[in-house]
């Protein structure tokens, strides 16, 4: 390539177009809990503004909208009954229970034993299919783009990454993480997706609960170390400082009783 061409960017739109940025885009992602766990989201930019916003309407089982910060609707999120594969399919807009409109893309748990996978169909012309592998509840996911027509070949489109500290190196927890999306892959769409992924595995995906919690027992045992070789630490020089105190007492008391003995 030569010096000053302008590299294009492919475009995979689902939602809208606007949302499919020129570069990299970090998002991150604050699950709120005011009434109840799950209740809603809020997605901010790098710069702190709000850029999506979510709503929950009822229990789980209900629908998930999807809204910009000034509260226009952009995709509904329903699950799909009956279904034996915890099935979700998004709208574009807004979309009751009751109307007739076609979903733009579906999201399902694979049926394959021994995977965990979760598998996406974009009902675009011509088709989309996606994969998403990784651990939910660890917020540890890689969502890909699959190519059928080349073998097992993907593309990573997008990433669900845990939020860290950079000042104090320490981890958010699960209301607090990052999505990561690659340039030209539409954010709204891979929020969307994030959305359905809190539905079908939620925070208690026994499939890598064990991970998460010996991860989390490390992590507390840690801080627990830490505590305890701060509290060492202050107990030494506690201990120091009360044998200076005690020496210079002892020393002075002598010196006071020489002067003593040696004036009588």
């Amino acid at each position: 390539m030569s010096k000053g061409t302008a590299v294009v960017v492919r475009k995979e739109v689902v939602v809208e177009e606007r949302y499919c940025c020129d570069g990299d885009t970090e998002l991150t992602i604050h699950k709120t809990s005011v009434f109840s766990k799950g209740d809603g989201f809020i997605v901010y930019n790098s710069v702190g503004q709000i850029i999506f916003r979510v709503d929950s309407f009822g229990s789980v089982k209900h629908h998930l909208l999807l809204m910009d910060p000034a509260g226009k609707a952009l995709l509904t999120l329903l699950p799909k009954r009956p279904t034996l594969h915890h099935r979700w399919e998004g709208f574009k807009g807004e979309k009751s229970d009751g109307q007739q409109k076609q979903p733009i893309f579906s999201v399902w748990k694979s049926t394959i034993i021994g995977r965990s996978s979760v598998l996406v169909q974009v009902y675009s012309n011509p088709p989309a299919e996606y994969q998403i592998d990784g651990c939910y509840s660890e917020r540890r996911c890689t969502i890909s783009r699959v190519h059928p027509d080349h073998g097992p070949s993907k593309t990573t489109m997008a990433q669900i990454k845990v939020k860290v500290d950079p000042i104090r190196d320490i981890e958010f927890g699960r209301d607090v993480f990052k999505l990561v999306v690659k340039a030209g892959f539409d954010s709204a769409f891979a929020m969307g997706l994030v959305l359905a992924l809190d539905r079908i595995n939620g925070d208690d995906d026994v499939s890598c609960y064990g991970r998460h919690h010996v991860r989390s027992y490390t992590t507390h045992n840690k801080l627990k170390l830490e505590g305890a070789r701060l509290r060492t630490e202050e107990y030494r020089v506690s201990v120091a400082l009360c044998m200076a105190l005690n020496f210079a007492f002892k020393y002075s008391r002598d010196g006071e009783h020489q002067g003593n003995g040696e004036t009588s």
